[in-house]
């Protein structure tokens, strides 16, 4: 089956190729990463005598925040040299941001194909291999599995999409997953999925989610004034956010904004989206709608607007500090797989998510249990709730402090991980 994979990688990986280079253009920021894509690993110091070293990947900024705790851990304890990875230019760029004091070197995954992945290992010798959520690179396994060098999967989850294809091609899973030492799911739900598509009960283990052991350092007064001055936001009045918007869901908060005002209430619209290139579609959506904006890339603004656009990377959880109401982004269908809640709850933020949060099933379903989030079926009735919230303080309240309730009932994975991963260097 690998040999089929290997086969079948190269024509795919050149069909696909100018899709990809074109997105990678819009996109930005990875411009000098060709080389570490063909398997060169130029960041990387020679691997140090008597320290084990871990390859880590993670793929996007989500991903790269929740690793945050464990680096800090390693950094502690000692005896441990990482080699960090990530797919996106986002992410990329936020590890250099926050992480370069704690790893050995910073570098974009290798193209998964045998002769880049065997280069890249070749110049790594990684001790122990970390993929995270849902990361299955079956060459990078592979790789791993011939030189006897243990893979976790941490925080393993299974997507309503990627489970139904796994389904489909249990034959092909098997193999892939043979390379896999322990799966550390997120929840029990993603446990139990694992155990469906074949896994070795031994081999899985719930530890929980480590996002939410986040750690977000708190603003104070004066930063916080500063922050709403630099994005055009009133020195006073509500703010209602979309936090990680995608197409369509702007409209709906732009929307929710106007009737606010329409009715009274002291107001400005925080729109970020999961995707800073999308920032020409939204200023034109901004234009025709007439409101003032101001876009937190373009530096710092001059004066107050209606709606601030925070397209740049890694300062969400600055922006949901200064929220009131926020809005989770990509959970309205037909995208319907959520983006995560739990910085807003870990906040103590009125939450509002759309019926499609699968990404995210577990989390959605407790915070719903928890009376800690107004969950709604489509734009309208999104809308009509978050004008509700704006006008209600004391249920916004009531719903900031039951998040807050459950996060902290649910933190611990971080550690729980970190126990494995001491398991499987001590062997």
């Amino acid at each position: 089956m690998l040999w089929l994979y290997r086969l079948l990688y190269l024509p795919a990986l050149l069909l696909g190729a100018p899709y990809y280079l074109w997105r990678m253009r819009r996109r930005g920021g990875y411009r000098g990463s060709l080389a570490q894509r063909l398997g060169r690993v130029d960041t990387l110091p020679p691997k140090p005598p008597g320290r084990h070293r871990i390859w880590l990947q993670a793929v996007s900024v989500g991903e790269m925040l929740a690793i945050g705790p464990m680096l800090e851990a390693w950094r502690r304890e000692g005896g441990v040299d990482i080699y960090l990875t990530t797919t996106t230019s986002t992410g990329w760029r936020l590890a250099h941001e926050r992480y370069g004091d704690l790893v050995a070197g910073i570098g974009y995954f290798p193209l998964d194909w045998w002769p880049f992945s065997r280069r890249a290992w070749r110049q790594v010798q990684p001790d122990l291999v970390i993929l995270t959520e849902g990361e299955r690179w079956p060459e990078h396994i592979r790789q791993a599995q011939v030189r006897g060098v243990p893979v976790l999967s941490v925080n393993a989850r299974l997507s309503d999409r990627s489970y139904r294809r796994m389904q489909n091609v249990r034959r092909a899973v098997a193999p892939l997953m043979a390379g896999v030492t322990r799966v550390l799911a997120c929840s029990a739900h993603d446990a139990e999925r694992f155990r469906d598509l074949g896994i070795p009960a031994e081999r899985i283990e719930t530890t929980g989610n480590i996002k939410l052991d986040v750690t977000i350092p708190l603003l104070g007064d004066v930063d916080k004034a500063r922050l709403r001055g630099e994005l055009g936001l009133p020195p006073a009045g509500l703010v209602l956010m979309g936090s990680s918007t995608w197409a369509g869901e702007e409209a709906a908060l732009l929307a929710a904004f106007r009737q606010a005002r329409s009715e009274g209430l002291d107001c400005s619209l925080l729109l970020v989206p999961r995707h800073a290139e999308r920032r020409g579609e939204i200023e034109a959506l901004l234009k025709e709608s007439g409101m003032s904006h101001h876009f937190r890339s373009r530096g710092a603004a001059t004066g107050a607007v209606d709606v601030a656009v925070g397209d740049t990377t890694g300062e969400m959880r600055q922006f949901l500090q200064l929220a009131d109401v926020v809005y989770v982004g990509k959970s309205l269908l037909p995208e319907g797989e959520g983006q995560t809640p739990v910085e807003s709850a870990a906040l103590g933020r009125a939450i509002i998510f759309g019926p499609g949060m699968a990404n995210f099933r577990v989390i959605a379903r407790e915070l719903r249990e928890q009376r800690a989030v107004v969950q709604v079926p489509d734009a309208a009735a999104l809308v009509q709730e978050a004008v509700n919230l704006l006008r209600d303080p004391a249920r916004r309240a009531a719903l900031g402090a039951a998040a807050q309730t459950w996060h902290q009932a649910n933190v611990g994975a971080v550690e729980r991980t970190l126990a494995v991963v001491r398991k499987a260097l001590a062997r």
